[in-house]
């Protein structure tokens, strides 16, 4: 069996705890299919943002990283530049290592939002003008953009009122009968704590309403379950996560 510094170019994730995330079998899978050689990627839960640096100097292989929760905005400091979005976004879920050796954070967390929320607004046939987003960390930085990009007005919601526009305790019926998109960017449901959900008005919901749950595991969480029940339409994050995983290969390759 290999060691990972055998193969000439290692991608990963980096993230904690990552057991819910997907990445390490979608590329082994992509590799396979494509026959792709001389490609490794590896999961490396780092309890701490500050052992980041010491991956690469125990790999001199690793070529690229993505970046998931907890670190997404925590990682921008130690990266030597940034590209225009991520910049502007204030969040990196992809980094690629220069051929100088300097590492340039990216996000395409945007373009698989983005992409898909607008796939799936045209199958839908839905006229969405206004969202609600859950959440304030790195991930929901990044659909706040996408949603500027699609002129789609947007609140966040947070448990605490200084952290966004609303809290969950504001949210009511006559505030869901003026949105038309509800985005969860919180780890509410994802496995292995499937039993959680964000507490809202779900009555209120309706055939006039998208719900759409960042969470990919389980498939189908209780929020959007809920939303399904009352006849909205509902998205999971899975188309999402290939379509930023395949621009993050188009980074990494570029």
């Amino acid at each position: 069996m290999k060691n990972l510094t055998d193969y000439h170019n290692l991608l990963g994730l980096i993230g904690y705890p990552l057991s819910h995330s997907f990445s390490k079998g979608y590329f082994a899978q992509k590799f396979k299919k494509e026959g792709i050689d001389g490609f490794f990627y590896e999961s490396f839960p780092i309890p701490e943002i500050n052992e980041f640096p010491l991956l690469f100097v125990k790999y001199p292989n690793l070529k690229g990283l993505n970046v998931t929760i907890p670190y997404k905005e925590q990682v921008i400091s130690y990266l030597d530049e940034l590209d225009a979005d991520a910049a502007t976004i204030g969040a990196v879920n992809t980094i690629k290592k220069l051929q100088d050796g300097r590492l340039k954070g990216y996000n395409t967390d945007v373009y698989g939002f983005r992409s898909s929320l607008h796939n799936k607004i045209k199958r839908s046939n839905l006229n969405i003008k206004r969202a609600l987003v859950l959440g304030t960390g790195g991930a929901a930085k990044a659909v706040h953009f996408s949603l500027k990009k699609l002129n789609i007005s947007y609140q966040e919601v947070s448990r605490k009122k200084e952290n966004g526009d609303l809290c969950y305790q504001e949210l009511n019926a006559e505030l869901f009968s003026n949105i038309q998109l509800v985005v969860n960017t919180t780890p509410l449901g994802m496995s292995p704590n499937t039993k959680s959900y964000p507490e809202l008005p779900y009555d209120a919901l309706s055939d006039k309403h998208l719900l759409y749950d960042l969470v990919y595991n389980p498939e189908k969480t209780i929020f959007l379950q809920k939303g399904e029940d009352a006849g909205a339409a509902i998205i999971n994050g899975l188309e999402m996560l290939h379509l930023q995983a395949e621009k993050a290969w188009e980074i990494w390759n570029s």
